[in-house]
């Protein structure tokens, strides 16, 4: 076994602590992987504060990780010792329904097995994720990654990256395009990014004035108020594609009154709040309103490839592990440009 140390929650909404324990030792097509950086996503307090219902503890967060390759099992084909590497939000899948098939194990028909409050798909144990030292994963989950990026803030892209990636590919955002982006935070300005990056044209949502400078330098061609009825009006009817990123209750049916006709709004947010959508929003103009969940495994490799060929990487603050509850804290206040990524080498320091 291999001695691992980490945070986690001991317990729902207690603060995260130091927690030991051991990882399994390396199966055939394993990848034992030196965490050097772990990027804190919301979904890493939504889980800990056991607000979606599904906690087991202790739980150790964190699926935005980047490390090297220090050991691998004997039938590891795609990865050998020293190399750079990267685990996202998924562990494993069954790897045989048609989803899995179709190269999409998010949406495995009989569960993906995410990379922590998951349970292996071998022995049942709970996966812990990558606020920790250490991680061991089947190769066929472990991504590769360039050295050509600040590792450091490569790491949001294994969540914040895909998630927005995933659908501007999926509706063939590009040259031509008329995209908005409600939000932004950690999703919303790698969404603006990423749009920018494949040629279309770019407008950010917000309610804050204070936001135009930061989007228009993160590849905002226009800052729309979305609390400015007029500003709004000049834009009905525009968009073909529109990714709502925003994780608070906020209403659907004005952003859908700004698509053109058959253009499509897609949710990647989860509010707690299930919002209210009125038919006529949709029906005319004849709108899509959609959601979209991560990436595959082939298609995060093909983003990640995609931002070490044209020097895309996340905005982050690095923090030291101890400093996790605090920040947390920031993070439910929207004080983080955007994205905290934790630098390990305070976890083995205090090991």
């Amino acid at each position: 076994m291999i001695p691992t140390f980490s945070y986690a929650a001991p317990a729902a909404r207690a603060p995260l602590a130091p927690y030991r324990f051991e990882r399994r030792e390396p199966r055939d097509t394993d990848v034992v992987i030196e965490i050097f950086y772990c990027g804190v996503c919301h979904s890493d307090l939504h889980t800990v504060r056991d607000e979606w219902g599904t906690g087991e503890y202790p739980i150790v967060p964190g699926h935005e990780i980047v490390g090297r390759v220090l050991r691998t099992g004997k039938a590891v084909t795609k990865f050998k010792e020293g190399d750079l590497a990267g685990v996202g939000c998924m562990v494993d899948s069954c790897r045989e329904c048609a989803n899995c098939q179709d190269d999409l194990e998010q949406f495995c028909l009989k569960g993906a097995t995410f990379t922590y409050a998951g349970k292996d798909r071998v022995d049942g144990t709970p996966t812990q994720g990558g606020y920790s030292t250490h991680i061991v994963v089947d190769e066929a989950f472990v991504l590769r990654v360039s050295d050509k990026l600040d590792l450091a803030a490569v790491a949001p892209l294994l969540c914040a990256g895909i998630t927005t990636y995933s659908p501007l590919k999926h509706w063939k955002v590009g040259k031509g395009s008329k995209v908005g982006v409600i939000g932004l935070g950690g999703l919303g300005h790698m969404a603006l990014k990423f749009a920018h990056a494949f040629g279309a044209q770019v407008v950010q949502f917000t309610t804050s004035p204070s936001k135009r400078e930061d989007a228009l330098r993160l590849g905002a061609d226009e800052v729309v108020l979305s609390n400015d009825s007029e500003q709004m009006k000049q834009h009905a009817g525009s968009f073909d594609f529109i990714l709502d990123t925003v994780s608070a209750p906020h209403d659907l049916n004005e952003y859908l009154r700004m698509l053109k006709r058959e253009g499509t709004m897609v949710l990647v947010g989860l509010p707690d709040t299930p919002p209210t959508v009125h038919g006529g929003s949709l029906i005319f103009g004849r709108h899509s309103l959609a959601g979209s969940l991560i990436g595959g495994i082939a298609e995060t490799q093909e983003m990640l490839d995609f931002c070490a060929e044209h020097g895309i990487v996340s905005d982050i603050e690095q923090i030291r592990m101890q400093d996790i509850n605090e920040a947390y804290e920031r993070m439910l206040k929207s004080d983080v440009k955007y994205r905290f990524v934790i630098d390990m080498a305070s976890l083995r320091d205090a090991a």
